[in-house]
This record gives structure tokens, sequence and C-alpha cells, in this order.
């Protein structure tokens, strides 16, 4: 299990090398909200992966005008096709990212975190 480690960049007026760290089944990432983080995902296979990203304390949702609760508590996927990548701002999943963010099922992609 890695740490996919944060490539800080926003206030530094030189070109940064970005952290890319290869993912396995179970990696962690530390999300700080309202920062502009952006978790870049790059799948070096030939099929599609499903990487999933759940914070341990996401649990239920009361979104205003729904009348009730949804479950997160089984995180958000992100499927990543063959040989692409994909960017995720992580304050536009925040419901998913409470507690210790938990990052699975990323064997054969590389995660890069920004902000």
């Amino acid at each position: 299990m890695a740490a996919i480690a944060q490539t800080t960049f926003k206030s530094v007026t030189t070109p940064v090398e970005i952290t890319r760290t290869s993912l396995s089944a179970a990696d962690t990432l530390t999300y700080s909200s309202g920062s502009g983080q952006v978790l870049v995902l790059y799948n070096t296979t030939a099929a599609p992966v499903d990487v999933t990203i759940d914070g341990a304390g996401a649990t239920t949702i009361a979104p205003a005008g729904y009348g009730g609760t949804i479950s997160v508590a089984s995180g958000k996927v992100i499927t990543v096709p063959a040989s692409k990548t994909m960017a995720v701002n992580l304050d536009n999943i925040a419901v998913f990212l409470a507690g210790v963010v938990a990052v699975t099922g990323g064997t054969g992609v590389d995660a890069m975190l920004l902000g």
C-alpha cells in the first residue's frame, strides 16, 4: 500500500517534476478540502481499469430537494480506459472523501496528485 504523494505547483514559478505513484490493489491519498487538488490517473494497461476512491467516513448525504438520503459508502468509481489518462477534480467528489481516503483497484494505473 502506497500513499499517493502530492506535487505542489500553484505557488511555484518554475517548472516542477510531477511525482508519479504506481498504484497497487490498495493505496491512500490525503485530501485537503477546497484546495483544488486534481488526481490524474494514467492506465498503463491494454484494458480498462476501475479505480475506486472511498473515504472511510463517507456514509450518506441528504441533498436539498431530494427528500431523503443517498449512500456514498461504496466510494466513487473512476473508469480509466486502456492507455488513457483521466483527471479528477477532488473538490467535485468531496462527499466521497471524508476521513482516510482509500484508492483501490488501481493495479496497472499510475497516479499523480496535483495541488
